[in-house]
């Protein structure tokens, strides 16, 4: 099983997502942007330090955009928000069926998205978040 975790730039809430995940669960797992600004680029350092105080390290981790051919590289992928799913779709090949979700879809919570805490500077209520979501979908891909 591959999964890919997709945000807008891919310095915050995905590689957050693919660090915990990676940390949790033995799936193979990457992360992207549906934007390209922050290509190359470490996780943004405020969200590293956040994540650092919870005992999770992925500044090996560099953004890149996501492409069409993630839908063929990955059996699943996770957006972070409804705007990541349209761009994600507005990507799928014909004929291609490879699952797209919300992540929160997994969390048993009623939010429908994970703010982007670029945005918010809430640090560690996206990482709150982003635990209860990747356990949730730890469970359902065993």
């Amino acid at each position: 099983m591959k999964v890919l975790f997709v945000c807008l730039g891919n310095i915050c809430r995905s590689p957050s997502a693919e660090g915990v995940f990676r940390e949790i669960s033995d799936v193979e797992t990457d992360s992207a942007g549906t934007a390209g600004w922050h290509v190359g680029k470490p996780p943004y350092g405020p969200m590293l330090e956040a994540a650092s105080r919870r005992g999770y390290e992925f500044s090996d981790l560099r953004a890149r955009q996501f492409t069409e051919r993630d839908f063929n590289d990955f059996d699943l992928i996770i957006g972070m928000d409804a705007s990541n799913i349209e761009n994600i779709e507005a990507l799928r090949p014909d004929g291609n069926e490879t699952p797209v979700h919300l992540f929160t879809d997994y969390g048993a919570t009623d939010m429908t998205e994970v703010p982007d805490p670029y945005y918010t500077r809430d640090f560690d209520g996206a990482l709150d978040l982003i635990e209860r979501c990747a356990e949730g979908l730890k469970t359902t891909i065993r």
